[in-house]
């Protein structure tokens, strides 16, 4: 039987010697043809000797390789969900996941063997298959290789797989309360790719950069799997690196045509010391999501003739909902511009109603493309999903919104990170997109903490500039001249770096902890 959604067997077939992923860190390079069949290989051991069935989960804990892809499409030749494990976190987290999604196994690079003992006792996961790279063996689990020497491809996609079936189970990062595990089906995979494909040019020919990590939704997806469909290259970085990545970015025999970040990645990446020089004029498209980018940062590419589109997803939405046009890049920089082709998005009170165009409001999206709910949380489902009159399945974002007469949103701020100071809402990232106009200003954020007159004020936590003169005095100076008295932060900490998770996103959780404790109830300055 052949199945058409098969992604790498259709290319397989039809462009067989057609260059499907290069693993940077190792130099291996696939054809469609040679990853299929190693695809399939693997299926065919956890099929044979792990006895995964239909909706099975199974977990991997790996920092970026092609054989995160090969176990991806493996699950998902074998209806079972692939499980993905951020390999930051720490064991105990990491059980949590495991036992929490009841996983069978983990495929793991040998980089975490000193994790797994401990996985494999504490967990439902007792099978497992370790990733050596090449490199000498590490403990006694069968390798990954050696699996696929002994099964001959012989497993095809079964043919009750459909839209609805789920491919993936990923858990959110933890920022409020436990992680919740996202059901990811193939028809929220395959709607991201056509909503992804047209704003960015995606194609056969595309040569992309996969430099985000594969446990979240935004380096599987953005735009990873999308090329695959398309039968074009993925080059696999094992890590971000920016010096690296200016170096693949310019290198011509490459050719990357594509390329997506997190607001941090273009930070570091403009802040090497090889960036001015560097000539990436080739580059098709340049993507962003993950958290709002300063405008600043924006112009900055800009001034280079390089066009950054904003965007705005969710790992429920799988995941995006929007990536602004090339015209209103530069027009609108802090918008995220219009909703995608297959995406529909509102901006609502806390009963539903649509606000007034200009108005704050809660950012809802509906369409094909929401999760089918969070695995075993009833209660969650409830507050996050609905389902109108015209059945459309609805997600509350959790992200407060404005509309403009154009129909551009513009994603003011996380609802949780918003602090009220003396009866007025504010929103972090208005003022961080302030501050980061200051000359000195590599990095911002900003937290409400305790306050003994205004109930909460702001604390702007500022990463100099190498060698950058600046002062509390300056930081709170440049607020008042642009910000209404109620939103200049009070107290300004200088720190080294500030804390991310692995969407590079700032920890503005972590920031709490650390400044309210030590700064309870500040007063004016």
């Amino acid at each position: 039987m052949v199945f058409a959604s098969d992604w790498l067997a259709f290319h397989a077939d039809r462009t067989p010697d057609k260059l499907a992923a290069i693993d940077q860190a190792t130099g291996r390079r696939f054809t469609y043809a040679e990853l299929n069949e190693r695809t399939t290989r693997l299926a065919t051991f956890l099929r044979e000797a792990w006895d995964v069935q239909t909706g099975d989960r199974v977990a991997i804990l790996a920092k970026n390789c092609v054989e995160f892809f090969e176990f991806q499409f493996a699950c998902a030749k074998l209806g079972a969900m692939m499980l993905p494990l951020n390999w930051r976190l720490a064991v105990p987290e990491l059980l949590f996941i495991l036992n929490d999604a009841e996983a069978k196994g983990i495929v793991y690079d040998a980089a975490f063997a000193e994790h797994i003992p401990a996985l494999r006792d504490g967990s439902t996961a007792k099978l497992l298959l370790r990733l050596d790279f090449g490199a000498p063996p590490v403990d006694d689990s069968l390798a990954y290789e050696d699996a696929l020497a002994r099964y001959a491809p012989n497993v095809v996609m079964s043919p009750a797989i459909s839209h609805n079936t789920p491919m993936t189970i990923m858990y959110t990062a933890g920022t409020t309360g436990l992680p919740k595990g996202v059901l990811i089906t193939h028809g929220m995979t395959f709607w991201n790719m056509v909503n992804i494909t047209t704003p960015t040019g995606l194609s056969y020919n595309t040569v992309h950069y996969a430099v985000l990590p594969l446990f979240h939704t935004g380096g599987l997806n953005l735009y990873a799997n999308p090329v695959f469909h398309h039968g074009g290259t993925n080059i696999i970085a094992r890590e971000y690196d920016p010096g690296l990545t200016l170096k693949t970015l310019t290198d011509p025999e490459l050719g990357v045509t594509h390329f997506f970040g997190v607001p941090a990645i273009y930070l570091f990446l403009s802040q090497h010391p090889d960036f001015e020089k560097a000539d990436l004029s080739h580059i098709q498209s340049w993507g962003c999501g993950g958290a709002p980018m300063p405008a600043a940062l924006l112009k900055t590419y800009a001034d280079k003739g390089y066009i950054v589109q904003l965007g705005f997803g969710m790992t429920e939405t799988s995941p995006t909902v929007f990536l602004i046009d090339r015209r209103r890049a530069l027009v609108k920089p802090t918008s995220v511009g219009r909703p995608l082709l297959h995406t529909r998005v509102r901006v609502v009170d806390e009963n539903r109603q649509d606000v007034p165009i200009g108005a704050i409001g809660e950012v809802i999206v509906g369409g094909e493309n929401i999760t089918p709910g969070y695995w075993r949380r009833d209660e969650a489902n409830a507050k996050t999903f609905f389902t109108d009159e015209y059945g459309v399945r609805w997600v509350h974002s959790g992200d407060a919104g404005i509309m403009d007469d154009d129909g551009c949103i513009y994603i003011v701020d996380r609802y949780k990170d918003m602090y009220i100071s003396g009866g007025e809402n504010v929103y972090p990232a208005e003022v961080e997109q302030v501050l980061f106009n200051i000359e000195g200003v590599a990095d911002v954020a900003v937290i409400g903490v305790p306050h003994e007159r205004w109930g909460e004020t702001g604390m702007a936590i500022v990463v100099k500039k190498p060698n950058a003169e600046l002062t509390a005095e300056q930081v709170i100076a440049h607020a008042r001249q642009h910000l209404a008295k109620f939103k200049v932060p009070s107290h300004v900490v200088f720190v080294e770096s500030l804390p991310r998770n692995a969407a590079g996103k700032v920890l503005k959780r972590t920031l709490r902890e650390q400044y309210s404790g030590e700064q309870s109830l500040l007063k004016d300055n």
